[in-house]
């Protein structure tokens, strides 16, 4: 048993514990391209939350990983097989209800883990923690970590060279040969706001790209996955320290 990860653990350890901080990982299930498996938001999500909780744990923090969530928002792929969709107003729902759990009781620090670009916790959580002003709520998308460019040649935001490294070095067993992957092939939008990033619209993916990814995966080694792997959870057990030391009533520098 892993005593920062719930699922794992019983209610004879659990009941007499303290805890300062519960973890929440959300994915999703989706296509990535020819290569990667339906669940790759999910395992890596898991897999880098499971090793910063363990490097946080080990350095004191009073930590929880809860169950990982699997089904995202993917609302611009509903033509696209078996792409399971929550709607944002289900999350909000289902976050509801936790958040509620652990403020009854006294766990007061949330953190949740994005594993899916199409998923914004950021208007849920302001509404939440309007709901219940006791509660510290953070969100983090670590595919978004501004390292990405130190470890990978090739742009991209699906199935491509980052997701891509990361399951080889993760589960190599469910990578299919790269030869066979598309080239994830991402074609703009026509409106000129939305290309520069001032403006925007949900993708439709259909419409975008022709094997669901986005970004050339064909760079991708096990190598760069296991480096940018390590630097991440190293990182988000930094947040994880921090939040679980934490006085909430005293988290702004004077």
């Amino acid at each position: 048993m892993r005593p920062y990860i719930l699922a794992e653990n019983n209610w004879r350890i659990i009941k007499d514990e303290e805890i300062e901080v519960a973890v929440l990982t959300w994915g999703a299930t989706e296509a990535h391209n020819y290569h990667l498996p339906y669940g790759t938001d999910n395992y890596q999500v898991e897999a880098v939350a499971a090793e910063a909780a363990k490097l946080a744990f080990e350095n004191g923090a009073k930590v929880k990983l809860l169950p990982n969530i699997p089904f995202g928002v993917n609302t611009g792929q509903a033509d696209i097989t078996l792409d399971i969709n929550l709607l944002p107003s289900t999350q909000r729902a289902i976050l509801y209800d936790i958040i509620e759990v652990l403020d009854r009781q006294n766990i007061h620090k949330f953190i949740l883990l994005n594993g899916h670009g199409g998923n914004n916790f950021k208007p849920i959580l302001r509404e939440l923690g309007y709901k219940f002003p006791k509660m510290f709520l953070v969100t983090s998308d670590f595919f978004k970590f501004s390292e990405k460019t130190e470890f990978f040649e090739e742009e991209g935001d699906h199935a491509d060279e980052m997701e891509s490294s990361l399951m080889l070095h993760l589960r190599p067993d469910l990578v299919s040969d790269l030869e066979k992957a598309g080239d994830g092939k991402e074609n703009k939008s026509k409106i000129t706001g939305i290309r520069e990033g001032w403006a925007w619209a949900e993708r439709q993916w259909s419409m975008v790209t022709k094997d669901t990814g986005i970004g050339n995966p064909r760079k991708a080694t096990s190598e760069k996955g296991e480096g940018f792997f390590n630097l991440v959870s190293r990182k988000l057990a930094e947040l994880i320290i921090e939040v679980s030391e934490i006085n909430i009533d005293e988290r702004y520098e004077q």
